[in-house]
Order: C-alpha cells, then structure tokens, then sequence
C-alpha cells in the first residue's frame, strides 16, 4: 500500500502546539514591535504605528500563504527542487540589476512591486533542493562525488549571497542548513566532527590575528567589526556603540524589566533597535524572565520540529523540516549571541519577532512546510 494512503482507523496529525507557539511568537513580535519602533516611526514617518503597520500586512499574507502551503501535499515541492534553487541563484543577481535598491547602506533588496529579500527566498529554496537530492542520492550521499557537488553547489549559493548581497549572517544560515541536513542524513559523523573542528580553529586563527593586529579595519570590515567585539569600549564613538547600547539595555532590565514601552535605550540609542537589536529591549522592558521565556517558546518550536521528523512518513519530509529547524535554531542562536556580544556583530533578526516583511513572509511558508509533514502523519484512534 502507498505510504501516502489512509488506513482503516487512521486519523490525520496535526500539531496544534507549533501552530499555537509560532501565533503567539507573531503576536509578541507585534507588540515588541510597536513599543520598540514607535519613537523612531514617529520621529521619521510623523506615525507611531508606521513599522507595526508594515510588519503586520506581511504577517496576515505570510499566514495566507502558510494556510495554502499547509494544505498542498509536501511531496509536490521536490518537482520544482531544482528549480527553487536556480530561482534563489536569479533573485540574487537581479540585486545588481536596476531592480535591486539599497537601505541602510546595503544593497540586498529587490523592488518586484513589493520589498523582497533574496537571501530569505533562497533559504527556503535551498531547504527543498537538498531534501530532494539527499534522497535522490540516497546510500551514495557520503561518496566523494556526491559530497563535492554539495559542496560547490552550497558555496556558490551560500558565495552569492555573501558577495553580492554582503550578507555573511546569511550566508552562514544557508551553510549551516545544509550541513544539518546532511549530518542528520548521514550515518557517519566523523567527517562531521571534523569539519566542525576545522571551521572553530580557521576561525580562532582570523580572530588572533585580528587581536595582533595582523587583520585590521582597514582591510576588512567585518575585521572592523571583530575589533569591536573583542574591545568594545574602545570603540564606544562608533563600530561598538550599537553593542554597548545594547548591553546596556540587557544589564538595565535586571530581572523583570521595567516594564512594557518603558525602555530608554530605544529612545534613539539603539540605531535601528527593531531590526536585530530588538532581543535587547525584550530584556530592558520584561527583563530575564521575558529573555528566557522567547526563548523556552523557541525551544518548544524546536522540540515540536524533532518530534515532526521523527514521525514524518518518509525522508524527504523529514529533511524539510531539519533545514526549517537548522535555520530557525541557528539564526535565533546567532541573533541572541550577538546581542549578547558573544560573537561579532553580524546583523541578524531574531525570527517572527523582529521587523522585516520578507523574513516574516518565508519563515511562515517554513512552517506551512513542517505543518504539511505534520499532516501526512497518521495515528490510529
């Protein structure tokens, strides 16, 4: 019998706890929203609500095309695998074209009609391509052959983004999705540990020569914004501000903040505090006890992810939603490690609560994805 029938008692799974998790973090997002962006918007757009407007038009279309992606079953999606990522690889290069504009210094958005960033579309694309070719590969996933085209294909995209967009944050994100769908795939994790192992020395050596002073802010930006997180107050007037600020918030809410919109560092401290800064007035206004409970709900969404694949009826639906898990897990880990300046600033959004219409948008079809891997799981009555 097909895996994909229905037998005689068998009801459908749905899983109301990630659903209810994610609602909750999109409505919390709203709200932290507005408290945290308002000063700006009306300082700016003469509208205090003008963020919170924009970001919940893309929440209620985001949630439309979950609601849609939820109902399709996953299994059409590995079709147009190869396709999602020559559309990623596109949008991309479009950014160089007249269609690609610039915000804040960094061209990274496309003008379709509506604000799209390519990096979050190509997240998604590269999702479904690799769980479509890891189970197309099959036993022969750990081959040299086999390794060395993921390798280059993911460099080449994870590449793009990087240069062309100069989003390294990104790029990141799209490397590690594929080395956790690939770890989870594989039997063997030697190579594993290894790659891990190589990537933590390479960048221990960068770092040690950026404190030698051998790597320096003139070369590099992004060495600019290591110096920054090894010293921060040497740096207070300019590359460290945003950190200190940050760090400040994070020390001044103490254990239950000072309450909702009654943050200081908001007040044009923080330079674009909506954005990836946004974690840091979560701990000024609601203190430890907010801080941690975002981050118990996320590890709820995380558990609920597990649970998912573990049960999914077969393994491309088990791999869509490792690379949502990878991607979710990683990027809130980096955003708060940022926050926090456990590692260099990178400019990362803490997701479903941070302002961005196209990260919101991408990240609710993620979760349309997991839902309809959920739903192809059947239990008896």
């Amino acid at each position: 019998m097909d895996g994909r029938g229905r037998r005689k008692g068998e009801k459908s799974f749905f899983d109301f706890t990630l659903l209810f998790v994610v609602i909750f973090l999109l409505c919390f997002g709203l709200v932290m929203l507005y408290s945290v962006s308002s000063y700006d918007a009306n300082l700016n757009y003469n509208d205090s609500s003008y963020f919170l407007k924009k970001q919940l038009i893309s929440t209620i279309f985001g949630l439309v095309i979950m609601t849609a992606v939820i109902l399709v079953d996953y299994h059409i999606w590995s079709r147009f695998a190869f396709l999602a990522y020559v559309v990623s690889a596109v949008l991309i290069l479009l950014v160089l074209t007249p269609l690609g504009y610039e915000v804040n210094g960094a061209r990274r958005w496309l003008n379709l009609g509506m604000s799209l960033q390519p990096a979050e579309v190509a997240k998604v694309g590269v999702i479904i391509f690799y769980a479509s070719l890891v189970c197309k590969l099959g036993k022969s996933l750990m081959t040299k052959k086999s390794l060395f085209f993921i390798g280059i294909t993911t460099a080449f995209i994870a590449g793009m983004i990087m240069i062309i967009t100069e989003n390294l944050s990104s790029a990141i994100i799209v490397v590690g999705i594929v080395f956790m769908m690939i770890f989870v795939a594989s039997d063997n994790y030697k190579e594993f540990i290894a790659i891990g192992a190589v990537g933590v020395f390479l960048a221990a050596i960068v770092i040690i020569l950026v404190q030698k002073g051998v790597l320096t802010s003139e070369q590099s930006f992004r060495f600019a914004r290591i110096e920054a997180w090894l010293n921060p107050e040497a740096f207070a007037a300019d590359k460290g501000f945003q950190t200190l600020q940050a760090l400040y918030a994070i020390g001044s809410g103490e254990y239950f903040g000072k309450g909702l919109g009654q943050s200081m560092q908001k007040l044009g401290y923080i330079p674009e505090a909506q954005n990836d800064m946004i974690f840091s007035i979560i701990c000024e206004e609601l203190g430890l006890f907010g801080a941690v409970a975002v981050m118990v709900l996320f590890m709820i969404m995380i558990w609920r992810f597990i649970v998912i694949a573990n049960n999914a009826e077969d393994e491309f639906g088990a791999l869509l939603v490792v690379g949502v898990m990878a991607h979710i897990s990683i990027q809130v880990i980096l955003n708060i490690a940022v926050v926090t300046n456990t590692i260099p600033n990178t400019g990362i959004t803490l997701p479903f609560i941070s302002y961005g219409g196209s990260a919101v948008v991408f990240l609710l079809i993620e979760i349309g994805l997991v839902l309809s891997v959920a739903r192809s799981i059947k239990y008896k009555n």
